[in-house]
């Protein structure tokens, strides 16, 4: 056991002076600590913690305790702290909160003052520090926060700010005036706003919404493209300005007025830049403005049914547009048998399908309209009195109506009565009217009384005298006939003789006609009322020599065409002379037997009366009485 304990400490012995030896080669600042106390020179720096500073003047055993030098820590807080395995200068009570790595801040030279601070081993707040008293803390002029130092500095540089504003009190111009901060831009739109009603403290430049209450100026001022977002390529081709559709709270759901809008609907309504037709729109090849209103797009305010596609039952199906409803009258047609894209009602019904005597099965009062509350009481079938051509007027069928029966109807209720003007009369229609046609009505003048006429024909109740009718007192039934008004068979009997041009003056009847017998007297001097022609005139003056056998016209005596006589001899009127002394020849006109004297034309001047032949003594030899007549036609 000796023996082994010996064999312990030779061999421990051994292994300290292979230690020493060992310890002066790899740490000469030891050996030289030995050295200077007396001990082999040791180079500290081989050990792997170089002893510099004060350090260097420390004795060996403050560090190796009980002369154990390996192991011997190396860290700062094995030797300065209350637990430390030395007593060294410790950490006082004011040191900063930290940890325990002192050579962070302090060196082995001095251990004040610091040489720098390594924020990395501080524990706690800044301002446990960065107080004013410590270290320096906020300046005057820095923003009124309550927030830490760190919330925006950094320990590695503290003019780098990390800006936090969550704890910044008051509004962002304190800061952001141009002076302290950055204010508004040149460019910055014209607004009163203040900063936080647009920017938000996480992002100043990515504007998150705009406050456009406080905007100064048009949409467009900022809206230009280039300080704002404006119109896209897309927009819709518009004059307008922003605000005519857009509102500052919400841009997208824009409230859009189609007034400064250009072009048609289609270059916005395609379905890609505004909605266009659904699937389900009526197929039609018209532009939208066709059928809707830019006021309000549904319901349409009509539709052009010109250019739509397809039959009516393809939209009017009672699903896409409104169908037959339940009263229509029912009828395979397609609607446009009936109806029209113009109006759709009136319809026109084709009635030509109809079968006779079948029209109340819709004319009922619901289905389509029956009678009236004042049509004639009737079983009769429509048709048997209206057309489907025209409802009214009707054709009615009075062949079954009795004689007598019409005013039954015709009392001015249900059917036209007597007018106001109507002959006052207690007689039937039918007396007088007929059901082909009620007027002319063929009045029935056999009961009148003659010399009634006037009590009618008064101008009031019936036509009456016209303005050019003869002035007359005599009753209508003197001239005219209830057959017919025209021709009037006038009764000359009772008219005044000489008074015929009263009526017979051109205008009121035929008067004189062009180159007539000028003269004034009256026409009955000449013609009769039986007949105009021929003439009645006879020459009944003692002038005249009577008729004669030669039809002579009145002119061959009458040169002017008038009374006066245009006499060829004038000195012999009114004998035959004054006519025929041309004509007179002096041969057979012996006056003396014995001497063969003749007659003159002035002693003969009367070719009618008397002619003797007379002897020397003057005696009548040989009468010769109206040896020539006017009637004798070898005159």
């Amino acid at each position: 056991m000796q023996r082994e304990n010996g064999f312990h400490n030779s061999w421990l012995g051994a292994l300290l002076l292979a230690a020493l030896l060992l310890a002066t080669w790899f740490f000469p600042s030891l050996g030289e600590a030995a050295q200077l106390s007396g001990r082999p020179k040791f180079d500290h720096f081989k050990s792997g913690f170089p002893l510099t500073g004060a350090h260097a003047q420390v004795e060996c055993e403050s560090c190796h305790i009980r002369g154990i030098f390996e192991g011997t820590p190396k860290d700062c807080a094995s030797c300065h702290t209350r637990a430390g395995r030395i007593s060294g200068s410790r950490k006082p009570q004011n040191h900063i909160n930290s940890n325990d790595f002192c050579g962070e801040c302090h060196t082995t030279t001095g251990w004040t003052p610091v040489a720098r601070v390594d924020h990395s081993a501080v524990l706690g707040s800044c301002a446990q520090c960065h107080n004013g008293v410590i270290a320096p803390g906020k300046s005057p002029r820095h923003p009124q926060a309550g927030s830490d130092c760190e919330s925006c500095h950094t320990t590695s540089a503290w003019n780098l700010v990390r800006f936090d504003h969550s704890g910044i009190n008051g509004g962002c111009s304190n800061c952001h005036n141009g002076v302290k901060a950055t204010g508004k831009n040149a460019q910055h739109p014209n607004t009163t706003n203040v900063c936080e009603n647009c920017h938000n403290t996480a992002s100043f430049a990515n504007v998150t919404r705009i406050d456009h209450a406080d905007a100064l100026g048009d949409c467009f001022s900022c809206h230009n493209g280039i300080m704002a977002t404006g119109k896209s390529a897309r927009h819709i081709p518009s004059s307008n300005i922003c605000d005519d559709c857009h509102t500052p709270t919400l841009w997208t759901n824009a409230v859009f007025d189609h007034t400064g809008v250009s072009g048609g609907c289609a270059t916005c309504h395609n379905g890609a830049t505004a909605i266009g037709k659904s699937l389900k729109h009526i197929k039609t090849t018209n532009q939208c403005e066709s059928c809707h209103s830019t006021v309000s797009f549904v319901p349409a305010i009509r539709v052009d049914h010109v250019e739509v596609i397809g039959t009516c039952y393809s939209c009017h199906n009672g699903v896409t547009a409104m169908g037959k409803n339940a009263g229509h009258v029912a009828s395979g047609n397609t609607c446009d048998t009936c109806h029209s894209t113009t109006a759709w009602l009136p319809a026109r019904f084709d009635h030509s399908g109809v079968t006779p005597g079948t029209c109340a099965t819709c004319h009922n009062g619901k289905t389509a309209t029956g009678k009236t509350a004042t049509h004639v009481t009737t079983t009769a079938s429509c048709d048997s009195c209206h057309s489907t051509a025209a409802w009214l007027p009707a054709r009615f069928d009075h062949s079954g109506v009795a004689a007598g029966t019409c005013a039954t109807c015709h009392n001015g209720t249900r059917a036209t009565g007597k007018t106001a003007t109507h002959v006052a009369t207690t007689a039937s229609c039918d007396s007088c009217h007929s059901t082909t046609a009620w007027l002319p009505a063929r009045f029935d003048h056999s009961g009148v009384a003659a010399g009634t006429c006037a009590t009618c024909h008064n101008g009031t109740t019936a036509t009456g005298k016209t303005a050019t009718h003869v002035t007359t007192t005599a009753s209508c039934d003197s001239c005219h006939s209830t057959t017919a008004w025209l021709p009037a068979r006038f009764d000359h009997a009772n008219v005044t003789p000489g008074t015929c041009n009263t009526c017979h003056n051109g205008t009121q009847a035929t008067g004189k006609v062009s180159g007539h017998f000028v003269t004034s007297r009256s026409c009955d001097y000449c013609h009769t009322t039986n007949a105009w022609l021929p003439s009645t005139f006879r020459h009944n003056s003692g002038n005249y020599p009577g008729d004669h056998r030669l039809v002579l016209a009145c002119t061959r005596c009458h040169g002017g065409n008038s009374e006066i006589v245009t006499w060829r001899t004038a000195a012999y009127q009114p004998a035959c002379a004054g006519c025929h002394s041309g004509n007179y020849t002096s041969g057979p006109h012996t006056k003396n037997s014995v001497t063969g004297a003749k007659y003159t034309v002035s002693e003969l001047r009367d070719c009618s009366g008397s002619c003797h032949i007379y002897d020397n003594n003057g005696n009548i030899t040989t009468s010769r009485t109206r040896q020539h007549r006017v009637s004798d036609s070898g005159f």
